[in-house]
């Protein structure tokens, strides 16, 4: 897909797929208790579907950016190529950055895509 094409409608999935959400609940579990991590997870269903600059999102979370080499972000920019959806990416405010709870790799991707480009996440 050409840059120039690129639209957050025909990237993006308006919703996160279930199975992001156990993912995320697992990374979580590494950062907090398994019952505050739940509890977590269980705003993020409920929560309403936003959407944030790539380049921001990347920047308050103080993540690096991934390579365009690293095999998952490889994965999630050859899937667009092929005109499939990335799903929203789950994002926690955390005391002095932004947790991305499920998605780095697909925001990374996004982000080479072109970092200007609205990501639809939820955030709690």
């Amino acid at each position: 897909m050409k840059k120039n094409t690129l639209t957050r409608d025909n990237i993006w999935l308006k919703e996160p797929e279930d199975h992001d959400f156990p993912a995320a609940q697992d990374y979580l579990e590494l950062l907090f208790e398994p019952d505050l991590a739940h509890e977590i997870v269980e705003k993020l269903k409920k929560a309403t579907t936003i959407t944030k600059k790539s380049k921001d999102i990347l920047r308050a979370s103080r993540l690096v950016l991934l390579p365009e080499t690293n095999i998952h972000v490889k994965e999630n920019l050859k899937k667009v190529g092929k005109n499939k959806k990335l799903s929203p990416i789950l994002l926690v405010r955390g005391h002095e950055e932004l947790i991305i709870a499920d998605g780095y790799h697909r925001l990374c991707s996004s982000y080479y895509l072109t970092e200007d480009l609205e990501v639809p996440c939820r955030l709690v």
